[in-house]
């Protein structure tokens, strides 16, 4: 059995007893990280290949960043989502453990809509699209892991009319969230967890952990190859809960039979 975590920790340095803590404990073989606010430079690097990881970083300062951390080695790592054009986001990196392809994804917010702000997610959710038809054109096992900040459908908030302005919820963000689906990929946690109202992110304000008012809005989509091997998605309330938490909470997928460590 193969772990994949995907968490956005809200900033790496400031959350680092919590996600040292949590990768000791939970042992995920990989792990997707979002929001790591810090250049590559300045990601724990040698904290966390203690723990046995190898790392690939796509950072930013103060903004962004992206990680990827694997138990067996990292080939033809490629940072960026294709067709930015000048885009300096660090939004997206990509790699290959084993005879799995993953991606780690830190999707725009979007807010407030109306503005360049909601174009821009737009956007980068096509190019997310364009290059996703290419992944599925590999025809290998595929796994885009991370925040999406999309709601895919009113079961999957608290409050349905309290987002109904939010670009997280907006027809548009949600049809291209759909589109992914329907080219071919699986969401892992829908696929396995019919039950509503069961989030991944709670808000610092207005009491959101304590009153349970969440968002799903971290997914795992897999292509067709990955989800023959789906076995489990789960999402960990544990970490939302510590002091110093991030606003969200590690979702884990569990694929069988995939032989990570034929690279090593």
């Amino acid at each position: 059995m193969t772990s994949i975590a995907t968490w956005n920790v809200n900033s790496v340095k400031a959350r680092l007893p919590n996600v040292l803590a949590w990768l000791k404990s939970a042992q995920p073989d990989v792990a997707l990280l979002q929001e790591l606010k810090c250049i590559d430079d300045n990601f724990p690097r040698l904290e966390i290949e203690e723990l046995g990881y190898n790392v690939a970083v796509h950072g930013q300062k103060s903004y962004n960043g992206v990680a990827i951390l694997s138990k067996a080695p990292l080939e033809d790592v490629t940072a960026g989502l294709p067709g930015g054009d000048g885009d300096d986001h660090a939004r997206y990196l990509e790699a290959t453990i084993g005879g799995l392809r993953v991606a780690t994804i830190y999707l725009p917010n979007g807010n407030p809509i109306g503005t360049e702000k909601f174009a821009y997610k737009l956007a980068w959710m096509d190019r997310l699209l364009r290059h996703a038809e290419d992944l599925l054109a590999s025809e290998q096992p595929v796994v885009l892991g991370g925040d999406y900040n999309v709601i895919p459908q009113d079961e999957d908030v608290y409050d349905p009319r309290a987002f109904a302005g939010d670009a997280l919820a907006q027809p548009e963000s949600r049809q291209r969230f759909r589109t992914l689906l329907n080219l071919g990929f699986t969401d892992a946690f829908r696929a396995l967890n019919r039950a509503p109202h069961l989030y991944t992110f709670w808000d610092y304000q207005g009491g959101g952990w304590q009153n349970d008012h969440g968002l799903r809005i971290d997914h795992f989509l897999l292509s067709p190859q990955a989800a023959d091997l789906l076995e489990s998605c789960d999402i960990d309330r544990g970490p939302r809960g510590e002091p110093k938490a991030s606003d969200h909470t590690p979702v884990v997928c569990r694929l069988r039979d995939l032989p990570l460590s034929a690279a090593a």
